[in-house]
């Protein structure tokens, strides 16, 4: 039987140039929510809006959950994104979770020309502005970087979107634990997940009087008998990853060389292990990013099967 409590979601690849992008999204929720997935995140660097997107794309396709991660803080004020949120989860019935995070230096400094100094302070002001928006309704606080005197007025949902911050370093860890729901993370191994996030995040929120948080883990997934091959290409496509501090750090935490060295790889038995191994440390969500190649169609059966298991109807 499954462990209570893990939910197993994918993630959604940005739609191509076409002729119609956003029905292209729609097939892909469509689909992920036919087999059994109880959540769905589309990344917001270069492609579409992901709020606007999954507004959309995702409003026809009832009962998946629809995440953004994520979504960069920097280019929007908190008061813009409290509004656009607000919509999106709207048109959704409620089941829009906002990811958050800083992004990187090179794309923060290097594409938007703002300053990347002191991430840490700019994202506690940032949460302290957009929680209560996305709350209440309201703020009114200033900050050294970030000041809103806002009130968001119209249409309010009964149930206020949750926001899950894309938290690695301990500081954003215990930011995430003190004002968010939880944290989402991309290429960070099940040894640093066990101790470094689970611990560092839990005691934020325990001391913050809030719920135990949501760890949602984001991972490279193939199904192969070809483990070696695998992680090769593994390293291959994600290897800017392994060059971005925050999650060098992730890897050298872990041990590991590159990215293909933290992907859920294997053949199938050695697949569903690895997942449930992560349920047994503290991960309350499993997000598959696949990566497979001619292994795809295999690779996405065995993890409907999973999800079929780990999120009954």
């Amino acid at each position: 039987m499954a462990q209570p409590g893990l939910r197993i979601g994918m993630s959604l690849v940005d739609p191509q140039p076409g002729p119609d992008p956003l029905g292209e999204l729609e097939v892909q929720i469509r689909r992920a929510a036919d087999e059994g997935f109880a959540s769905a995140w589309l990344a917001n660097i270069f492609g579409l809006d992901a709020l606007t997107a999954l507004a959309v794309a995702g409003r026809s396709v009832p009962g998946i959950e629809l995440g953004t991660a994520v979504v960069p803080t920097y280019p929007r004020h908190p008061a813009a994104l409290a509004q656009q949120t607000i919509t999106a989860h709207l048109a959704l019935g409620e089941r829009l979770v906002l990811g958050i995070g800083t992004s990187h230096k090179v794309v923060i400094e290097g594409a938007f020309g703002y300053s990347f100094d002191r991430p840490a302070r700019h994202m506690r002001e940032y949460l302290a502005a957009l929680i209560p928006l996305l709350q209440e309704g309201r703020v009114d606080v200033e900050g050294e970087t970030i000041s809103a005197r806002y009130q968001v007025s119209g249409p309010r949902p009964d149930r206020a979107p949750s926001v899950v911050l894309a938290a690695l370093a301990p500081r954003m860890l215990e930011l995430a634990g003190s004002y968010a729901n939880g944290t989402i993370l991309w290429m960070t191994g099940p040894i640093t997940i066990r101790d470094h996030i689970v611990p560092t995040i839990g005691a934020a929120a325990e001391a913050a009087g809030r719920p135990a948080p949501r760890i949602i883990c984001t991972l490279p997934v193939c199904v192969t008998d070809d483990e070696g091959a695998a992680r090769q290409r593994a390293d291959k496509i994600f290897a800017m990853y392994g060059r971005l501090p925050s999650y060098r750090a992730m890897l050298d935490r872990e041990g590991a060389a590159g990215p293909g060295a933290v992907a859920i790889v294997g053949d199938r038995d050695a697949v569903v292990e690895q997942i449930r191994g992560l349920a047994d440390i503290g991960v309350t969500d499993f997000v598959a990013a696949e990566f497979a190649g001619a292994e795809a169609q295999h690779t996405r059966d065995v993890l409907a099967d999973l999800a079929g298991e780990f999120n009954p109807s």
